[in-house]
């Protein structure tokens, strides 16, 4: 039990240096458990800054906590910056008064500058930084674009109770394991076939957040990787005819690789049409899961325009979510198109929609004359699959995934990329979604019902 609060020598360093360690500290699950390790933080709190949706907020968290946690907060700090190879911001805690004193005067300076043209009365949009001090070469910039790492927080669990109350309206979800989940990742592409494409550097970070969030979900998920257009295709007709989807509840669908509007690269520089993709599952061509959740995710650019965003102007702020309607396309499937087949009863057999039950998130938004880019970091992975991983495992306890998805936009719509001098300086990205389920899908994680 700590029994008083951090050295006052110790909390003014942390007060003088707040502004900056908030700005370029970066608290990952690794950083969190250094403190715990060291009964600095326990495990709410650790719990409680992991669960913050930005990495400014969770600095602000941190720094809110530290100087409660008695007298050895400041140096367990110290140390957990250098374990995670943050020692620019470790030296300037612990740098001497008078070298402090000359260096306050022009970092004062230099924000002023900076900060001189901007409007006092707008809301700063989130901005990310690198904490890493040296010459940005073409690829640190690119590493540059944030500074949070994919977090690793267990899946939190569904309570008995939210299952009981929820369970009637929503899909059913009971089954273990939840479903299959398949995972594409093209991530190097044959440079003769494709030379305009270049590899993907962070796409295996994505791969290996998603299999292991989906695997904590309780799915059987299997990874692909670098595939022809042709081997995509095959392994997803393959997957979307497996007989084992009789005997579970879901599937899941992750597509990662370059893309336009409406369809992926495969490593041989072809492309395959999402619209294929999302028939192979549709109510005529995959019937073991109809009437079932599918859930795709496509981690691919939609287009080439970066999106460099626009200054927010005076007024509420608006945060309506984006979404579009996924084309449904051709006729029911089964069955003679000019007579009705009845059941034994004689009444007409019930008959679905060619496609149905799916849910379709895109990194990237598409508009009449605007398809996106998405970003991707090259040692932490896209900030789609970021902020997907975060809500499953933080979220999924008591959320379904339609608002699942709005939390990821608005999140998405907050990040910000920095990288001085270069086009990725400043940008945004916005992901969207498509529905067509027709009940609350939740996927209570860890709960198994009793039959």
């Amino acid at each position: 039990m700590l029994e008083c609060g951090m050295l006052e020598r110790d909390r003014l360093a942390l007060r003088k240096r707040s502004a900056v360690l908030c700005k370029e500290m970066v608290v990952d699950e690794l950083f969190v458990q250094s403190l715990q390790a060291d009964d600095i933080l326990t495990e709410n709190m650790a719990e409680s800054i992991l669960a913050e949706q930005t990495s400014q907020k969770r600095n602000w968290r941190l720094l809110f906590l530290l100087p409660k946690r008695g007298p050895r907060a400041f140096r367990s700090f110290c140390s957990a910056l250098r374990d995670t190879e943050q020692h620019h911001l470790c030296a300037l805690l612990t740098q001497s008064p008078e070298k402090d004193g000359r260096e306050r005067h022009v970092e004062v300076r230099i924000h002023l500058i900076k900060h001189q043209s901007v409007n006092s009365s707008l809301p700063l949009p989130t901005q990310e930084v690198i904490a890493a001090k040296r010459v940005r070469t073409h690829e640190s910039m690119e590493m540059s674009l944030d500074a949070d790492s994919p977090i690793t927080t267990p899946v939190l669990p569904c309570t008995h109770d939210f299952y009981l109350s929820h369970s009637q309206q929503s899909y059913k979800m009971g089954s273990s394991p939840r479903g299959f989940a398949l995972v594409i990742s093209n991530v190097t592409f044959d440079p003769c076939a494709a030379p305009d494409l270049d590899p993907r550097k962070g796409g295996e970070v994505d791969e290996e957040v998603l299999r292991k969030v989906f695997t904590e979900l309780d799915y059987l998920v299997t990874v692909r990787r670098d595939l022809t257009a042709q081997g995509m295709r095959m392994h997803i007709e393959q997957f979307s005819r497996q007989p084992e989807h009789r005997t579970v509840d879901s599937c899941v669908v992750c597509l990662l690789s370059h893309g336009v509007e409406g369809a992926i690269y495969g490593t041989d520089g072809q492309l395959l049409q999402l619209d294929w993709v999302f028939e192979a599952f549709d109510n005529a061509h995959c019937p073991l899961l109809q009437n079932k959740p599918k859930m795709f995710f496509i981690q691919a650019c939609r287009g080439e325009e970066m999106d460099c965003g626009v200054e927010q102007v005076d007024g509420p702020e608006r945060t309506s979510s984006p979404s579009c309607e996924q084309r449904d396309a051709g006729r029911e499937g089964e069955g003679d198109a000019n007579s009705r087949q009845t059941g034994e009863m004689g009444r007409p057999r019930i008959k679905l929609p060619q496609r149905s039950d799916m849910i379709c998130g895109f990194a990237s938004l598409k508009g009449q004359k605007l398809c996106t880019a998405a970003m991707r970091n090259t040692k932490r992975g896209s900030w789609f699959i970021q902020e997907l991983n975060t809500a499953l495992r933080l979220r999924a306890r008591d959320t379904h995934l339609a608002d699942i998805m709005v939390q990821v936009n608005r999140c998405i719509k907050e990040r910000e990329g920095y990288a001085p001098g270069t086009a990725h300086h400043r940008c945004k990205e916005m992901s969207e979604f498509t529905s067509s389920l027709c009940k609350d899908l939740y996927l209570f994680p860890k709960y198994h019902p009793q039959y």
